[in-house]
């Protein structure tokens, strides 16, 4: 026996459905064969669309609200199409696009006008997520521009977690001691551990990068009277003769 079945997607949690389940309720279609999924459309591997295709057989019949809530991704559109009514021979309606009805026009011109408009709508759906991913994306570098902050908020720490970090690797606290002064779960507590250790590195090389190098040389008297010039850090300059045990060394 046949089966009516509908199929609703938001993309998101936070979007409503109510307009495509009022849909589905006026076409008769029971509450239980009504498969909704909250997930992108960029694909097909969404719970319970795969679980509605196991449903699937012969001869049943498949509402969709628009192209676009089966998907936005042209190609996978046009395979997810193929299948359900080549392979799986099932009916699909789309609502809002009457000449998608595949139960209607089953012979050769009626079957080409329906691939060309399905070509379209595909298009469509799939051009419009990528707008859609372009705009939120123009949206999210210009709120960084005016200094919005993305994601959860970091958590502070307090003014003094350095002498708290400087106890514990001594030995003066334990590690439940020094999660209890800090207020810091214990994740958080190792990462900002290792960002300031990171952070007093990176100024640690800064500092040894602008030291400047001194040039003062030294000079040095050896016992065969020669002398040699040499940098403070040891790298010979000039020599003489063969070396030898110095006999007194002048720093300058």
């Amino acid at each position: 026996m046949s089966e009516v079945y509908g199929y609703v997607r938001v993309s998101s949690r936070d979007q409503n459905e109510d307009r495509q389940m009022i849909a589905m309720e006026e076409m008769h279609v029971p509450r239980d064969h009504i498969f909704l999924d909250k997930q992108s459309g960029k694909n097909f591997d969404r719970p319970q669309y795969l679980k509605l295709f196991r449903k699937l057989k012969k001869g049943d019949l498949l509402y969709i609200k628009s192209i676009d809530r089966l998907g936005r991704d042209y190609e996978e559109i046009q395979n997810q199409w193929r299948i359900l009514t080549r392979e799986k021979e099932i009916d699909i309606v789309v609502l809002d696009m009457p000449m998608l009805d595949t139960r209607r026009g089953k012979d050769l011109v009626g079957t080409f006008l329906a691939d060309i408009v399905l070509q379209v709508l595909s298009f469509v759906a799939e051009n419009e997520r990528n707008n859609i991913r372009q705009r939120q994306a123009e949206g999210i570098r210009a709120a960084k521009k005016r200094g919005v902050q993305f994601g959860r908020p970091a958590c502070p720490v307090p003014e003094n977690f350095a002498e708290i970090v400087k106890q514990w690797e001594e030995g003066n606290l334990s590690l439940e001691e020094a999660l209890q002064q800090s207020g810091l779960s214990r994740g958080t507590y190792y990462r900002r551990y290792r960002e300031m250790n990171l952070t007093k590195r990176a100024q640690e090389e800064t500092a040894k990068k602008l030291r400047p190098d001194t040039l003062a040389e030294e000079t040095v008297e050896y016992e065969t009277g020669q002398k040699y010039q040499v940098r403070s850090k040891g790298v010979l300059i000039q020599k003489s003769g063969n070396l030898k045990t110095p006999r007194r060394s002048l720093l300058r």
